[in-house]
């Protein structure tokens, strides 16, 4: 007998058969006992009990919406559905009524509980907060984040947002940063996009974007101007180790731990890599907290004089268990430029995909931004502060943007005490739980039947003022105690930049170019933003 006949029998026509009538079939096709192994090769054998295996647990879970293999766990799904993984995610929660268990191969650190349940995600980020921390598995996977804001727990956590949000309220501050992008805009970016009209090239916005808020953060925090947005596009060795390190952080979530850990061990991979361009990082931060020791009598206005000004070399008086040494120093500075890079790079170049794709949107756009200027004659400078408040309808369309496209798709937590979410779902202690923030954007529930469209005026009242949606529900800045603190400071930088490009050029999507999320820990564009610029006047 062929293992062709005997696969015939497993997986033959007749799905209804019974268990009487499938055995049956099965002896009519089988030779004798004493024949069995003159019959088959113990290959044939193995492959047969394999496939018998693999129909067996095909047929358990064919209806249901992620297969659970023995061994692998669900880990095949996942591999299969990778370069989805977003959508794929988003479907298999609104399947499982928002929440599903994730179990992955045995003997790994994949187990994961996923959720886009609005009140669980009010539970984990508000009212159990103190359980949900990062824990050790989130500090593994992003150490080169330090003991900064993002990676750090408890009271650590609790002193660098004290000391960031005293910062940040400032009204000097958030001055200094309007005037530093609106300077980039005007000898950066103008200079840029002026130059792709003339020469008529196409221009890959999400790489203009992503140069554009290096360069601003890093003014911002370093009082550095690496210089990435430039008419030749220059490779700048911190940019691009930046945005390599990012890559290998998305695939320490899916390996097993030990794997990685092994390439990291022998320097060998993406691993070997990722030491590299720490390296490079470091060096040039550390570089800069060197120039601002030797030079801090200068009082240069930056976030790291500002710090360094407030406590010096002294014990900083909000809590006098930290020094504010170089390796502190370090570890701000790199959450800082993660938090101010990336994000508002991504949010960017969806918006203006997005805007770019419904003409109308754009229309309403600059037509609210001619009625806020002081006279038709100005530019889009003339808004100032107060200006850029009166942008309802732009203010609407990023957070349009930002709901459909989250700059982090996802984020996750580990409970330090075993817990039950709202949803009923047990979560054990250590256990990794993982909210998606894309998910949470395409919730019937929450959005509407038309969730998946992109409509600002879902944003505006009736009284044409910004309708509030909860934190937890519309969680682009995360939810509760830990939610952004530079929330106010992006959307500054975002409206400057949109009502400046939208006020002095025409952008049209390059025809058939693809656009799909990339498979990273931030969600930029897989193939960029290929566009064709135009100059006009508003």
């Amino acid at each position: 007998m062929s293992i062709k006949n005997l696969l015939l029998v497993f997986i033959g026509r007749g799905e209804n058969r019974t268990q009487d009538q499938f055995y049956s079939q099965a002896r009519e096709h089988m030779p004798p006992a004493n024949k069995i192994i003159d019959v088959f090769t113990i290959g044939d054998i193995v492959l047969a009990i394999l496939l018998f295996v693999a129909i067996h647990y095909w047929r358990l879970n064919r209806n249901t919406s992620m297969t659970k293999w023995p061994v692998l766990g669900m880990l095949p799904a996942y591999i299969h559905n990778i370069s989805n993984i977003h959508n794929y995610l988003t479907l298999i929660l609104k399947q499982n009524g928002g929440t599903f268990i994730f179990e992955g191969p045995w003997l790994t650190n994949l187990g994961t509980v996923f959720t886009c349940d609005p009140m669980n995600v009010q539970h984990i980020t508000s009212t159990k907060f103190a359980n949900y921390g990062k824990g050790n598995h989130f500090r593994e996977i992003f150490e080169i984040l330090g003991e900064g804001i993002f990676r750090s727990d408890s009271h650590i956590w609790k002193y660098n947002r004290t000391l960031l949000h005293s910062i940040f309220k400032q009204e000097s501050f958030r001055a200094f940063i309007q005037k530093t992008v609106e300077e980039k805009v005007c000898n950066g970016l103008f200079m840029f996009l002026d130059n792709a009209c003339k020469e008529g090239i196409q221009v890959d916005l999400q790489d203009v974007f992503q140069r554009l808020t290096f360069d601003n953060i890093c003014s911002i925090v370093l009082g550095y101007d690496p210089s990435c947005l430039s008419i030749d596009l220059p490779i700048i060795k911190c940019e691009r180790a930046f945005t390599q390190s990012e890559n290998t952080l998305f695939y320490r979530h899916v390996k097993p731990k030990f794997l990685w850990k092994l390439q990291n061990w022998f320097q060998v991979g993406q691993e070997k890599e990722f030491v590299e361009n720490n390296k490079i990082l470091d060096e040039m931060l550390y570089s800069q907290i060197k120039s601002k020791r030797d030079t801090q009598g200068q009082k240069k206005f930056d976030l790291l004089n500002t710090i360094m000004n407030v406590v010096g070399d002294e014990k900083n008086p909000i809590d006098d268990k930290f020094l504010i040494d170089d390796k502190f120093l370090r570890d701000t500075s790199i959450n800082l430029l993660a938090a101010g890079r990336d994000t508002i790079s991504s949010c960017l170049s969806w918006f203006f995909w997005l805007v770019a794709t419904h003409p109308l949107v754009e229309a309403k756009i600059l037509e609210e931004i001619k009625e806020n200027l002081p006279s038709r004659e100005h530019n889009w400078k003339d808004l100032g502060t107060k200006g850029l408040g009166k942008l309802i309808y732009l203010h609407g369309a990023l957070c349009e943007a930002l709901r459909l496209y989250p700059p982090i798709p996802f984020e996750h937590k580990c409970a330090l005490e075993s817990d039950v979410l709202p949803s009923g779902h047990r979560i054990k202690s250590n256990a990794t739980v993982m909210y998606s923030l894309y998910a949470i954007g395409r919730v019937e529930e929450i959005w509407g039947k038309d969730c998946l469209e992109f409509k600002p005026e879902r944003w505006i009242s009736q009284k044409g003022g910004i309708i509030h949606v909860p934190s937890y529900k519309f969680i682009a800045f995360n939810a509760g105690p830990r939610s952004c603190l530079g929330k106010d400071i992006s959307f500054i930088e975002m409206k400057i930049v949109a009502a400046a490009i939208l006020s002095n050029y025409h952008i049209q999507v390059v025809k058939d170019h693809p656009i799909i999320p990339s498979i990273s820990v931030v969600l930029h564009m897989k193939h960029g933003l290929k566009v064709n610029v135009k100059k006009r006047s508003i």
